[in-house]
């Protein structure tokens, strides 16, 4: 990775050296897409489904692998699938109002919405005519309410307020009989036949998905994302080592649910639609999505980490949040690498979020009303991150954000702070962002600068957990 400003190019801005692995989109729209993404930062992520009435991690336990995930503690897998599938019968979110949800994200600064139409276990949020094992199917108590149709409700209350909609979809379906077949057992998260032996059965699965995300595209309005799930479904000629040091199962048979067909179908209803085959390296993955994780240095290409707000994607009785301290260091530390921030929150059964979720958006929100700047429409800038602070730089300008990371105990930012690879051009104000108050600033020599903040400048500094100065930098392309 180069140690400078990388130069900013076309519709969109990401950093110049690729991945040989990283397909660059060609599209006009889709590249004007990508730039509006790059430009929102951050994202809220809901799995919700019938696993939420127990509180187990979504669909894996239906999974016949030997994981720490897919725990059944000892029951009879036979018997737990079939009740693990019966919770269709009693799913009923009587309280789901999405409006508070809209609200909390708006107000924590969140700007788009992947939610899971469906995940894995091939259960669907909408009312899907492919299948009755949905929520508006006849056998789920929720069916005859007007929200029944959720992600309809969700994706309109949304985009209303301004928020870029994003669909979640698993490509494997453990529900279907055309992906995994009743007559033969499921060893794994793969098919369980031979798609060479069965060419006709992997046809109509191939169908299956293809018209579910139709009607994905064409019936829920305007989706900015499709951000499709379970990469263990991929073409063989992806399969690379990386792939296989995941610890699984790949069959020697094809799982290729034809990819080329689904892009082109989906963006004929949404021009310019991203689409994100996760892990599935090549034209169809857009932006990658490091899963819990924050990359130790900035990437060469566009990317999302996605992670959970507690201990789990799903609803859980024991969620453990993340405090509001961690939350906006990671949204900080994920924008100064150039990445986005999918940040996950699982509705409980009933349809509501825990209190402490709204509580930790609000903390959130309390600290972009004021910092906002340095995160939206940023890219990244070498040296990204010196210690405790962290650089951002407004999208095509040289306007440069230094965050300062606090520690827990710190409720005010220190006096001097020492910027070792970036200064100030000359004659430029450094400023503080939430104050406006310009700031004292020496050259330390081939070692940046060092800014002070007076005390009575710091005394007016309300935010916690973070705090940022601007100036205009020196930068060299």
């Amino acid at each position: 990775m180069k140690k400078h400003v990388l130069t900013l190019s076309f519709l969109f801005t990401i950093q110049l050296v690729f991945s040989q692995a990283y397909v660059m989109p060609t599209d006009p729209m889709v590249l004007q897409k990508l730039d509006w993404w790059q430009d929102q930062k951050f994202g809220l992520m809901m799995h919700w489904g019938t696993y939420s009435q127990w509180g187990v991690v979504e669909s894996w336990s239906i999974c016949s692998e030997d994981q720490p995930w897919c725990s059944r503690n000892g029951a009879d897998y036979t018997q737990y699938k079939k009740d693990y599938e019966a919770l269709a019968n009693t799913f009923n979110p009587q309280q789901f109002n999405p409006q508070p949800w809209v609200d909390a994200a708006k107000y924590a600064g969140m700007k788009y919405l992947v939610f899971t139409t469906k995940h894995h276990d091939g259960f669907c949020m909408f009312d899907t005519k492919q299948t009755d094992y949905r929520i508006t199917g006849p056998q789920v108590p929720f069916h005859n309410d007007p929200r029944a149709n959720v992600t309809k409700v969700l994706f309109n209350a949304f985009r209303d307020q301004g928020f870029g909609i994003g669909a979640y979809f698993s490509k494997p379906d453990w529900h279907s009989p055309d992906f995994w077949a009743p007559e033969w057992a499921t060893p794994d998260r793969c098919t369980n036949y031979d798609t060479n032996k069965h060419p006709d059965r992997w046809q109509k699965f191939k169908d299956y998905t293809y018209n579910q995300i139709e009607e994905l595209m064409s019936d829920y309005g305007k989706v900015d994302i499709l951000w499709l799930d379970g990469g263990w479904v991929r073409p063989d000629s992806t399969i690379t080592e990386e792939v296989r040091s995941w610890g699984y199962r790949i069959p020697d048979y094809p799982q290729d649910i034809d990819m080329p067909r689904i892009a082109s179908m989906a963006r004929s209803h949404q021009p310019g639609l991203l689409v994100v085959d996760r892990s599935v390296h090549g034209p169809y993955e857009d932006y990658r999505t490091p899963e819990q994780q924050v990359p130790e240095r900035a990437l060469s290409y566009p990317w999302e980490t996605c992670m959970t707000m507690g201990n789990s994607w799903s609803y859980s009785k024991r969620p453990h949040y993340k405090s509001t301290h961690q939350l906006i260091h990671l949204l900080v530390d994920i924008v100064a690498k150039g990445g986005n921030f999918l940040l996950n929150i699982g509705p409980s059964p009933d349809g509501t979020w825990d209190q402490e979720a709204f509580d930790r958006l609000k903390g959130i929100g309390d600290w972009m009303q004021i910092n906002q700047a340095a995160i939206y429409a940023t890219r990244a800038i070498a040296p990204y991150k010196e210690g405790k602070i962290c650089y951002t730089r407004k999208k095509n300008s040289n306007t440069v954000y230094a965050i300062y990371l606090a520690d827990e105990e710190e409720s005010s930012p220190p006096e001097y702070w020492s910027l070792q690879q970036l200064k100030p051009k000359n004659g430029t104000k450094v400023t503080v962002l939430e104050t406006g108050d310009e700031l004292d600033w020496i050259a330390n020599g081939d070692k940046g600068m060092i800014v002070q903040i007076p005390e009575k400048v710091r005394k007016k500094m309300k935010s916690q957990h973070a705090w940022v100065i601007q100036f205009e930098a020196k930068t060299t392309d």
